[in-house]
């Protein structure tokens, strides 16, 4: 039967995860202020070095800065520009370009920072500007000489830093395939040296991946890998490359093997996993992340939603009260320190001054590696809805309630209810459940649509077909043609054999947003199911494929749909690589079925008891048993 997608799922893995990843460095560090892209500023930096501004020149730099002021940016360019030749002095010069640059004068700035250069010889500032500029006005064969005099007279111990970094200036070149060429030649010095062999290879990838030549850029950063498995700037590139390259995960894993405590990395490896639906190895990159960092409260908090999606609640809530434990330690941590700092402010006055000059030399209390969440009050909100969806599908509905007594009232009121709704539903208190949603307050038509849909998901997750289906026609009546509710009105159509009505309304869906590959899915894995129009089926899935390549469901639909034409091999290639991706139970009822079709029943069988373990009700796998005559 086709999934319904996850449109109201009270707690979703990818909004767990947007805490964890909400402070995350990216793949790549952010350039060092020293290789910040040109930009104008909002304001003017101040002139503070006066002790080589004569009053005369002083003068003229005011007149300057006037004259901006008065909108006239041509003659305060001028002004300063002419300030910034006779005192050499580099802030001016800086000024002057950015007043060009601001003024979207191109070749004004770029002739202020050959000024800059010419003046400045050992400047980096002036090179990297020089460079920036010639690229920006599309003459990247020039940048070869600025290019080659900033990596020069870049400090030694800076120079591999800056090699990587390189590329992050140019990324928006219009010629970026002759610029791969230009920064080549520039970095060949580099690409002997130890000290930044790595480097240049990582730099020369990256601009083969801006280059759309990935392929090329994979083999430059394996290179770079082998020279020095433990260098992170490999795998950021191999980061990068995942989504195009499969290959390049290896580098990854390989640099994780050599250097377990890099916990920002894997944390990005973690969220490109998840957006490749890979939760499993997800989960076990978390794992791996809160043993070498145990006090890294947001991979506690995203290892509890990622074991509550693959059906592990046990998991789920050890984690989860990790997290709350570090979350409750940092709060009173941070409450002593604020109570401390109140008594300073009602000391003397040298003491206050002595408190303001002194930092807490522990910049990281949570551990979390400097991931911010969104605050720690909606982290422990989140929390505690986890925990309590984690102890109602154990059936400790008691612990669950005391769960959620913990959420303050003005926190997630309709989420809140929702989950004691389902509480009581589950405790035979149906009647209860539906009255304690309708009895929240509607704020704003969402507020309405959201009630409306939390209670059609209670009798959908009650198996109350009739009733949930006459609930969303009354939502899709309020709220007409809106495709989240049409979707769902259809699934629960499938529910009550009414395919022709399932048909009519996920077509209105496709019509209305034709990027919705759940409507594709869901109508071709349903034709499919049912034996018919098999090469529609087929070209249905295959769109909602081309929207959502690494979707494991969909992967499963058309494995199902090989099946069902007789092309076992296909349909077990494709079968398998989604069970790999999302071990779900009705993946595991169809990939059973292909492997007892092909005469491997042991393997079967194991198929078939993972997804018993993690869901024994599922009806996909109880009807397959059954009509397979299979008893495990």
């Amino acid at each position: 039967m086709p999934r319904a997608a996850p449109l109201f799922r009270l707690l979703s893995v990818t909004a767990c995860l947007a805490g964890v990843f909400a402070g995350l460095p990216q793949a790549a560090a952010a350039a060092p202020k020293e290789l910040a892209p040109a930009e104008a500023p909002a304001s003017a930096a101040p002139v503070d070095k006066n002790s080589e501004l004569g009053a005369a020149l002083f003068y003229q730099l005011l007149i300057g800065e006037m004259e901006l002021r008065s909108g006239n940016a041509g003659a305060a360019y001028e002004i300063l520009l002419d300030g910034a030749r006779k005192s050499s002095d580099e802030r001016l010069f800086r000024r002057a370009v950015e007043i060009a640059v601001q003024g979207r004068a191109g070749d004004q700035a770029l002739a202020a920072a050959q000024a800059w250069r010419t003046s400045l010889p050992r400047s980096v500032e002036a090179h990297r500007f020089a460079a920036q500029l010639l690229v920006g006005l599309n003459r990247p064969a020039e940048a070869l000489d600025p290019l080659r005099a900033l990596l020069a007279n870049t400090p030694a111990n800076e120079r591999a830093a800056t090699i990587v970094l390189l590329p992050r200036l140019f990324a928006r070149a219009a010629d970026i395939k002759t610029l791969t060429g230009v920064l080549e030649q520039a970095l060949q010095p580099y690409a002997s040296i130890p000290q930044t062999q790595v480097a240049v290879l990582v730099s020369n990838g990256r601009m083969r991946l801006l280059s759309e030549e990935p392929q090329r850029a994979l083999a430059l950063a394996e290179q770079a890998h082998r020279l020095d498995p433990a260098a992170e700037a490999p795998a950021v590139l191999a980061l990068e490359l995942l989504p195009t390259q499969p290959q390049a995960e290896a580098i990854l894993k390989g640099h994780l093997q050599a250097k377990p405590q890099s916990g920002a990395l894997r944390l990005a490896y973690v969220r490109s996993l998840v957006s490749l639906q890979r939760y499993g190895e997800a989960a076990a990159q978390l794992e791996q992340a809160t043993q070498a960092n145990p006090a890294m409260a947001p991979a506690w908090l995203s290892l509890g939603a990622l074991k509550l999606e693959l059906k592990q609640p046990r998991e789920a809530e050890r984690a989860l009260r990790r997290f709350v434990e570090l979350r409750q330690a940092a709060a009173a941590k941070a409450a002593t320190a604020a109570a401390a700092a109140s008594a300073a402010s009602a000391a003397t006055p040298a003491a206050q001054a002595d408190s303001d000059t002194n930092t807490d030399t522990d910049d990281d209390p949570d551990g979390d590696g400097g991931v911010a969440l969104e605050s720690p009050s909606d982290a422990l909100t989140q929390a505690y809805l986890l925990l309590a969806q984690a102890a109602e599908e154990q059936r400790d509905f008691t612990q669950a309630e005391s769960w959620l007594a913990k959420i303050d009232a003005g926190q997630n009121p309709l989420t809140v209810q929702a989950r004691r709704a389902a509480l009581l539903a589950k405790q035979g208190r149906v009647g209860d459940g539906r009255a304690l949603l309708r009895a929240s307050p509607e704020r704003s038509p969402q507020d309405a649509r959201a009630k409306l849909l939390a209670e059609a998901h209670l009798l959908r997750d009650l198996k109350d077909w009739g009733e949930s289906y006459r609930v969303l026609v009354q939502a899709n009546g309020r709220f007409p043609e809106d495709v989240d509710l049409l979707y769902e009105q259809a699934m629960i159509a499938e529910k009550l054999q009414r395919v022709d009505e399932m048909e009519r309304l996920l077509r209105r869906v496709i019509e209305l947003k034709p990027d919705h590959y759940h409507a594709y899915n869901a109508l071709g894995y349903t034709l499919a199911d049912r034996n018919t129009r098999l090469p529609e089926a087929r070209d249905l899935v295959a769109k909602a494929l081309e929207l959502a390549p690494n979707e494991p469901f969909i992967i499963d639909s058309l494995g199902w749909i090989e099946y069902r034409m007789g092309r076992r091999e296909e349909a077990l290639q494709h079968l398998q690589r989604a069970y790999k991706a999302r071990p779900d139970t009705e993946i595991a009822a169809h990939l059973g079925e292909v492997l007892w079709a092909l005469g491997r029943h042991d393997e079967a069988r194991k198929v078939w008891r993972e997804g018993r373990d993690k869901d024994a009700g599922n009806d996909v796998l109880k009807e397959t048993l059954v009509r397979l005559r299979v008893g495990l």
